[in-house]
């Protein structure tokens, strides 16, 4: 991208290519599919470069099209040089990246190396034998020495991270899935292979790679007794996972073998239990890599509300404190792993979508830090909220029920909590227009497609000024125009205001202010500016002005000082 010159870069500034591009994150499965088997494809996203274009987005981030059984939706890789059949083929592959970067937009993969399949070749070959090859490949532990130390797992049934194997009489380590056994990165083998598959993709000329629980490669092959103090609390046991003794040292390991090569990005999901630890990965001067993506600021519970808008601006201003002079963080409220944006972080009723819709976008391309944004949050789509576990395709979803099934708890109020906070939600079918199946796919969508399509979709939005899809690109064009939104100081203004965010970005001289009500009434808010000497940049209600200090609900307003 290239930035407006009316404001001046300093020389400075560690300007990068990643710290000013939009990205737009792709679900594939559920984008646009081409050859009406209901799954999304590569094709299926060769057909709407066009639209990405428009967007004016700078990149996009692509989750797993590798070869994968599909346990996980992709996040178990069987072959990580091959492309999932579902999704195409190489040759479909090198059409899209050719395709983008005639667009000038460029393409980040998403890189699972704490886990493979457990249909992967590695480890196949891994449960054959204890004097395997590639026995060491992944974490065993033999059944004399007892039962395994007890460790947590994300989507195991009984939350077991261990699987007994009777081929060997040994068990083996799943942070996550029975089928996504943990790679052993004190492997030397190890490290070298996924370094070659990197290379691969990079040879192909990708721009970089989102790093999937990357914060967990590292553990202690002892593993010893987890704490006391961390048993039953999962964000601790989280935080644990994330300490691992050789952490960096693989990470700068790999940025000396591979990284420094290529002129490339790289974001590592949930880097660092705090904002101090965080950095430890993205300093420069580590030598490590790119960016922090943190997810402290989606983790907050069922909906922003509860957890407090003088809360949420406190949390942000943390993160952005340890970053103020090195170091860069992701700024986003969407991803395949949460429920729709609006949904959870604003109101989604007909009264108010539209309008709260536009707020939330403002937020994300106007804070410091480089935004991710989630397919189908520019069209404004909200949770679809299934009522039967026959619905879901996640496997996250479906072992918690079974979970409370064995146990006798309560399904219905799970379910209905799954409604509001299930990773489903954002995961349901790009909403193209208000045909059946709302244009994404000729077949039977593997997943249902939210009834509201006949209202809420692209073609409807298209021509209408008005609309949340056409804010979001007027928003993307002014923050391309101002580089004070990009590399301007952060900070927070009116700290306990509990229904406005206002904070003040500032960068040689240019001072803009934004303003966001997060409540559904008119609030107040107080800034140590008059807003009678500034003028509007963009307001999602179109203002030409702000009176007495009022907003209206849900209203953003960008405001430049005079």
């Amino acid at each position: 991208m290239s930035l407006d010159n009316s404001t001046i870069i300093s020389p400075t500034l560690d300007t990068k290519w990643w710290k000013e591009a939009v990205i737009y994150q792709i679900y594939p499965r559920s984008f646009k599919d081409s050859n009406g088997d209901g799954i999304g494809d590569l094709q299926g996203i060769i057909s709407k470069l066009d639209y990405l274009k428009s967007l004016g987005i700078d990149a996009i981030w692509l989750n797993p099209i590798f070869e994968s059984p599909n346990d996980d939706n992709g996040y178990d890789v069987s072959d990580y040089r091959s492309i999932l059949a579902d999704f195409g083929t190489m040759e479909d592959f090198d059409i899209l990246l050719k395709g983008l970067k005639e667009r000038g937009i460029k393409l980040i993969l998403d890189l699972v190396f704490n886990h493979s399949s457990d249909e992967h070749f590695w480890f196949q070959e891994s449960r054959k034998s204890r004097d395997n090859p590639y026995r060491d490949y992944y974490y065993w532990w033999p059944a004399e020495k007892g039962t395994p130390p007890y460790r947590w797992s994300w989507f195991d049934v009984e939350s077991n991270a261990w699987k007994y194997g009777a081929t060997t009489d040994a068990y083996y380590l799943h942070y996550f899935s029975v089928k996504q056994p943990d790679l052993n990165w004190n492997n030397p083998k190890v490290r070298e292979e996924l370094y070659a598959i990197m290379r691969f993709w990079l040879d192909k000329g990708i721009d970089g790679f989102r790093m999937d629980a990357f914060q967990f490669i590292s553990k202690d092959p002892s593993f010893p007794e987890l704490p006391n103090d961390i048993l039953g609390n999962i964000p601790e046991i989280m935080k644990y996972y994330g300490r691992g003794p050789h952490l960096h040292n693989y990470i700068q390991e790999m940025h000396r073998e591979v990284l420094q090569h290529y002129d490339v990005m790289t974001v590592s999901e949930g880097a660092g239990g705090s904002p101090e630890e965080a950095l430890l990965f993205v300093d420069p001067d580590r030598k490590e890599l790119s960016m922090a993506y943190h997810l402290e600021g989606v983790e907050i519970g069922s909906h922003v509300m509860n957890y407090g808008i003088v809360n949420y601006k406190k949390l942000y201003t943390r993160w952005d404190d340890a970053f103020k002079t090195k170091g860069w963080l992701s700024i986003f409220l969407a991803n395949h792993d949460q429920p729709r944006m609006v949904s959870k972080f604003g109101n989604d009723s007909s009264e108010f979508r539209t309008i709260c819709s536009k707020m939330l976008t403002t937020f994300v391309l106007t804070m410091r830090g480089t935004p991710y944004y989630f397919q189908g949050d520019e069209l404004g789509m909200v949770n679809i909220r299934f009522d039967s576990i026959s619905d879901y395709n996640d496997i996250d979803t479906i072992n918690k029920y079974e979970f409370i099934k064995s146990q006798n708890g309560d399904l219905e109020g799970f379910l209905e909590e799954q409604k509001q906070a299930s990773r489903e939600n954002s995961r349901t079918p790009f909403q193209w227009n208000a045909t059946p199946n709302a244009g994404f796919t000729e077949g039977k969508p593997w997943l249902k497609v939210h009834p509201n399509h006949t209202t809420i979709n692209a073609e409807s939005q298209e021509n209408d000024a008005d609309s949340t899809l056409n804010y979001f690109r007027k928003l993307v064009q002014l923050r391309k125009k101002e580089p004070t939104l990009i590399y301007g100081s952060y900070t927070l203004l009116d700290e306990e205001n509990e229904n406005v965010y206002a904070y003040l970005r500032e960068l040689n001289g240019r001072k803009i202010v934004v303003l966001l009500n997060f409540t559904s009434q008119e609030a107040l808010f107080s800034i140590p500016i008059a807003v009678e000497e500034t003028k509007i940049l963009l307001s999602n209600y179109n203002q030409k002005g702000i009176e007495n200090n009022k907003l209206l609900p849900y209203e953003a307003a960008i405001i430049a000082i005079k």
